[in-house]
């Protein structure tokens, strides 16, 4: 299936949650199973300050399942791709590398955010939300974000730069997050408290993956 033909079929199923068998490319070329999130819903949101004003973390979530529509508006405000002509995405990245991949933990399973079709790869159907972080909420909260970099995007900069340029790309997509999270109901906390080595083992990162942060949302309890 050539891009243009994958595009207008995502496009058509938008609207459909229902896992479907594509021929990926690239990094996705080993997995066979996507699910297709909703279009974005844009608008009907608070005000940017009013949002700011009530910004804060939560610690404390309902086991209450996040619906595929917010999964969507969320995953599309914190990495999602705003400007469809060139690829460009709702965080800024040096070089327009994009080397954050996004790691998308509930009860269902492991997946990876695919912001250029705005869908789901499955990676694993385990309930690993315990791995994603020291603190005892964690494995209750419906949905733990892991924000993962790709070093081989960054070329030849040396590790020092790497991270830094990682973790100031990780804070723009995490306060979007926030933000998507104060307008629209929803708790959330960025944390650093993980045991790195377990985790990406869990999820076979490769020697030039680094888990930057990981954040926990859902509703506050």
């Amino acid at each position: 299936m050539s891009d243009v033909t994958r595009r207008k079929f995502l496009s058509a199923a938008a609207s459909s949650t229902a896992l479907v068998v594509l021929k990926p490319s690239g990094l996705f070329a080993a997995q066979k199973e996507f699910e297709i999130l909703p279009s974005p819903s844009i608008g009907g949101s608070k005000s940017l300050m009013s949002a700011l004003k009530n910004l804060k973390s939560t610690r404390s979530f309902s086991n209450k399942p996040l619906p595929q529509q917010v999964l969507s508006d969320l995953l599309w405000a914190a990495f999602g791709v705003n400007r469809p002509e060139t690829g460009d995405r709702t965080a800024p990245s040096p070089m327009s590398s994009q080397e954050i991949e996004i790691y998308v933990v509930t009860v269902n399973g492991l997946f990876l955010y695919d912001a250029r079709f705005h869908q789901l790869v499955q990676l694993s159907t385990e309930d690993i939300r315990s791995f994603c972080g020291t603190q005892g909420f964690v494995a209750h909260a419906p949905l733990n974000l892991i924000y993962v970099a790709d070093f081989s995007k960054l070329g030849n900069k040396n590790n020092d730069k790497k991270m830094f340029y990682s973790a100031a790309d990780t804070g723009f997509i995490s306060q979007n997050v926030y933000l998507y999270c104060v307008a629209f109901g929803l708790g959330t906390v960025v944390r650093d408290w993980i045991d790195r080595p377990s985790l990406a083992a869990k999820i076979n990162l490769r020697e030039d993956q680094k888990i930057i942060l990981a954040q926990s949302v859902g509703y506050p309890k």
